[in-house]
């Protein structure tokens, strides 16, 4: 009765997210610094710019061109109310906005399968999204495999724009940018290809699908692109879209998942490495680790060897007084939990129907961004870096905690009782840690002023889950390391891919 109960609340939650559109925040119109005139060099993440072929623009003087921007300028003299509406909420910076729309569908999508009456659970499947439970459980580690996707690709169809962009040097307008092709419609369609293989339910699809017409037609409405701009953009856009889908089908998420017998083979090996009693499941009944096996995803900035050599070493064994000092500090905070640490922790609590931790950090991100005018390209070359460390951190922090195994405070001791409920995964090292750290890593390197005070909030982050008594201080404390480790990665290539 109780499973049948939580999964019409599930359906019912589920249709109550999905009756209302992606929310059109209020910003201001996006005014670059720079037109970045030498970011068509940027190094790409695939290949180089003349890997997507697109026909050479024809000239303005010419009769087809003369009749595209007759055409143009008839439609954008003639603009409906609807129309309006879309250009200023596109006009902020379709980059950024098409990450809104990836937050807004991971936090729709970030709800736990439910048990069958029989006590088992069924994954989510990618053939039959729109069937309970949904596809796809869009958890923290999908969650940061999916912004790297989609910010990689806006990154690299950017690049590839830029370099034909000055390549041909077609434009009408007062700036200095080139119209050819579309910004606005390359980033639409790269975005929306990536989001509809990554969401690819009736839902999100026609959701998407609306923002990619917008998106691509925005450039006219503004008088600032003709037709042939936009369809060579499509065609770009796509190009590349196609080339980070396939990299996505072979990166190992597909097998990272897992059931019970894997469960127990995993903890009788961390059990060999010295471990006295493994993590278990809590839920009722018990449900197979979140994504046991996402440590063995492909990562962007390193090797497998490389994931190993910074693997942490093992955590405080279970009869240490180190480890001992540090629960009995969980415990307190279970029991004594002041009104600021308990602000602290819902703050960033970023559970299910959120749109994560990695979406946490994309949200501070996006406020920096538009806080410094970037460009669209300098825009997506943030997020790219950023992400990129983000999905590599939950690699790597995947793999530490299922090969460690380690049991959460309550289990220990199951008088502790936590703040936001108890994830469904090993303890060490701390999720919210390592992603923070990464981020923090990239962040600070692009926004320099902002060091301190991001190094504040990462460290908030991380300590959030020891007042909700969710981790152990070795668990957050080992995970800023290790995250500061995997962002550097990310530095280290930015500081390489001509950017700077």
């Amino acid at each position: 009765m109780k499973s049948r109960i939580l999964s019409i609340f599930f359906i019912s939650l589920f249709a109550l997210s999905c009756s209302k559109e992606v929310e059109r925040t209020s910003l201001r119109p996006l005014v670059p610094t720079s037109n970045e005139p030498n970011a068509g060099t940027w190094k790409m993440y695939f290949g180089v710019a003349t890997d997507y072929a697109i026909p050479a623009p024809k000239e303005t003087s010419s009769a087809e061109y003369k009749a595209e921007l007759a055409e143009a300028q008839k439609v954008a003299s003639n603009l409906t109310a609807e129309q309006k509406s879309a250009l200023t909420y596109w006009q902020v910076g379709a980059v950024g906005r098409w990450n809104e729309i990836a937050r807004e569908l991971i936090a729709r999508y970030n709800l736990a399968p439910e048990p069958n009456e029989n006590g088992t659970y069924s994954a989510p499947n990618s053939a039959k999204p729109d069937t309970l439970p949904y596809f796809p459980f869009a958890n923290p580690p999908y969650a940061s495999r999916a912004y790297a996707l989609i910010s990689v690709a806006q990154y690299d169809a950017l690049v590839a724009t830029w370099a034909y962009k000055y390549k041909y040097n077609r434009k009408t307008n007062t700036d200095d940018l080139p119209d050819y092709p579309s910004e606005d419609a390359v980033i639409a369609a790269a975005s929306s290809r990536v989001l509809k293989f990554l969401f690819p339910g009736s839902y999100p699809t026609q959701l998407i699908d609306n923002r990619y017409e917008e998106g691509r037609k925005v450039g006219i409405w503004a008088g600032k692109n003709v037709q042939s701009d936009v369809d060579a953009a499509d065609v770009l856009g796509k190009a590349v879209a196609d080339k980070i889908i396939a990299y996505a089908k072979a990166d190992g998420t597909g097998s990272a998942g897992g059931n019970l017998t894997i469960q127990a083979q995993m903890a009788e090996s961390a059990m060999a490495r010295g471990l006295k009693t493994a993590w278990k499941s809590l839920d009722i009944p018990a449900r197979p680790g979140m994504l046991m096996k996402f440590g063995e995803v492909k990562t962007w900035n390193f090797d497998k060897a490389t994931r190993d050599a910074i693997r942490p070493a093992a955590p405080p064994a279970l009869d240490s007084e180190a480890f001992k000092k540090d629960l009995a500090e969980v415990k307190h905070y279970a029991n004594n939990i002041t009104r600021k640490q308990w602000s602290i922790v819902q703050f960033w609590a970023d559970g299910l129907g959120t749109s994560t931790p990695p979406g946490h950090w994309n949200q501070i991100a996006m406020d920096l961004i538009r806080e410094a005018s970037m460009s669209e390209i300098r825009t997506a070359r943030a997020l790219a870096l950023m992400n990129t460390a983000i999905h590599d951190a939950g690699v790597c922090c995947w793999d530490t905690k299922y090969y460690y195994f380690y049991p959460r405070p309550n289990q220990v001791d199951p008088s502790i009782k936590t703040a936001t409920g108890t994830p469904n995964f090993p303890s060490f090292t701390s999720g919210h840690a390592t992603f923070s750290a990464a981020a923090v890593s990239v962040l600070s390197y692009i926004f320099p002023s902002q060091q301190t005070s991001l190094d504040a909030m990462a460290k908030e982050a991380s300590e959030s889950r020891i007042y909700g008594a969710i981790h152990y201080r070795f668990d957050s404390e080992v995970g800023l390391a290790c995250g500061k480790k995997i962002g550097d990665f990310a530095v280290a290539r930015g500081k390489a891919d001509g950017g700077n």
